[in-house]
């Protein structure tokens, strides 16, 4: 299951069932769960956690120290989960203590070609990030956020649950959950309709947020005055807590 030709550090610990292609490199301080596939020319260092069942391709580097400058070789972490597919050439560093020291990937997303993760960022579950999209440092991705090709995301930015960012957009602010986004500089154009039908929202409920989406964009509200009004729907249609948890969460303001 182990290419000859692949360099396997003593200290990494994979699991009996591992593939490993050849001309890989694997270093200290790695561990790869049950199941996980690693293709030719990949790079992956630690500390880093590798869960089960997770595709690398040819070209990866998983678990390199960041670009950050401030970064002066400390013990920092990445902690990748299940079923992950990293395609070609994706770069995912680890943290830096001037966050939690942790980049973490969920489970069941997919990284297309080209693909960087900065440092400290936490990306949740079933997100798709297509080519060549970048994400800065510190960036969090909401589950089922999908983030067209060429996509460019400021450090610090948030980006809630179920977003639908379209190509080539460059992200500078904060993106609330279920909204779609385009531009440069990315502009809400709406709820993600489609994606939510796919996913199994009601249609009740998908009125609900096109309701919510105009409370925020169209009434000319601040955004307290949004927030007080969705607050007070939020008993009725509980799923305005994401989008109230990524509307609280903001730090950089969102995008208008």
């Amino acid at each position: 299951m182990i290419d000859p030709h692949a360099i396997i550090d003593p200290d990494a610990k994979l699991a009996d069932d591992v593939e490993v292609g050849p001309w890989t490199y694997i270093g200290p301080g790695v561990e790869i769960g049950a199941g996980t596939v690693i293709g030719s020319h990949v790079v992956i260092k630690g500390p880093t956690t590798i869960g089960r069942n997770n595709r690398i391709f040819q070209f990866s580097s998983v678990g390199e120290e960041c670009q950050d400058k401030k970064y002066a070789g400390e013990p920092t972490t990445l902690v990748i989960g299940d079923n992950n597919v990293i395609r070609e050439g994706v770069t995912i560093h680890r943290g830096t203590v001037q966050d939690i020291g942790t980049t973490i990937i969920g489970s069941d997303n997919l990284f297309m070609a080209n693909v960087h993760v900065a440092h400290d960022c936490v990306v949740g579950d079933h997100v798709i990030m297509a080519n060549n999209t970048a994400i800065a440092g510190h960036v969090h991705v909401g589950d089922w956020t999908i983030l067209g090709g060429f996509t460019a995301v400021h450090q610090f930015c948030r980006i809630g649950a179920h977003v639908m960012c379209g190509t080539c957009s460059v992200v500078l602010k904060d993106i609330p959950s279920y909204i779609m986004a385009n531009g440069n500089t990315a502009q809400p154009h709406g709820i993600n309709t489609e994606g939510l039908k796919r996913r199994g929202f009601t249609p009740e409920a998908i009125q609900t947020l096109r309701r919510a989406y105009k409370i925020i964009y169209r009434q000319n509200n601040t955004l307290a005055q949004a927030l007080d009004q969705l607050n007070r729907m939020v008993d009725s249609a509980p799923e305005l807590e994401s989008l109230i948890q990524s509307l609280e969460s903001s730090t950089r303001g969102i995008i208008r």
